[in-house]
């Protein structure tokens, strides 16, 4: 069977004025993986990333550390949902859950978190870029191009709900666990499946062995 390498992008710019970019320490985590995966002798016959910049910046980091220039597919399928749009729905219909300006991020995250809730059982109105289902649709629409490719070892660069979305609908799981595993999934963590015409068999989830080390523990994030 094919193998795929699932990756969540690398740390984002949370707080700023552009999300859609890496920070320094996303580029960091980004440029070890592909370390990680040269001195591991893991090289690929394709990557795929979806249309955000930050998918981008990641699958770049990811080829300079294993010094590779394959050219890049992009899959808006693969990109993330508009999170800010489903938190100001919600927002909207509770003004008073409305977070202060320098909240903790666990605060922006509880509230993540029963947004999403809603936006799956259609509370929070029609004016959303997308519905759930369509997310889950257009997620699953990516998994099944992929499984009918040619390719052997495929690298995707994508993010957080849509790799959480692809483990709802290749292990049935529940909104409640869908989120939750959405919210767990660190930066640049990969996600090891084996894939074939018939579908997709997870191998390992959310791995950061790049990272895991005392001397690396620090560069682990969520954001």
């Amino acid at each position: 069977m094919a193998q795929l390498y699932l990756v969540r992008h690398g740390q984002a710019s949370f707080g700023a004025a552009d999300y859609d970019k890496l920070s320094e320490l996303g580029q960091q985590q980004s440029l070890l993986l592909g370390q990680y995966f040269f001195e591991r002798n893991t090289h690929f016959d394709h990557i795929i990333t979806g249309s955000m910049l930050r998918h981008k910046e990641t699958a770049d980091g990811i080829q300079q550390g294993l010094a590779s220039n394959l050219e890049q597919e992009v899959d808006a399928g693969w990109n993330e949902f508009d999170f800010g749009a489903v938190v100001k729905a919600y927002i909207s219909l509770h003004p008073n859950e409305k977070p202060k300006d320098d909240a903790p991020r666990a605060v922006f995250y509880r509230l993540l978190k029963v947004a999403m809730y809603a936006w799956s059982k259609q509370e929070l109105g029609d004016g959303l870029p997308e519905t759930w289902q369509e997310f889950r649709g257009r997620v699953q629409q990516s998994v099944d191009n992929l499984c009918a490719s040619p390719y052997k070892k495929v690298l995707v660069a994508s993010s957080g709900g849509a790799i959480a979305m692809a483990m709802m609908n290749m292990l049935n799981l529940s909104v409640e666990n869908t989120v939750n595993v959405n919210l767990q999934i660190k930066n640049t963590s990969v996600s090891h499946f084996f894939f074939n015409k018939q579908g997709m068999q997870l191998a390992s989830f959310n791995n950061v062995g790049h990272l895991d080390t005392p001397e690396r523990e620090k560069l682990i994030s969520y954001s």
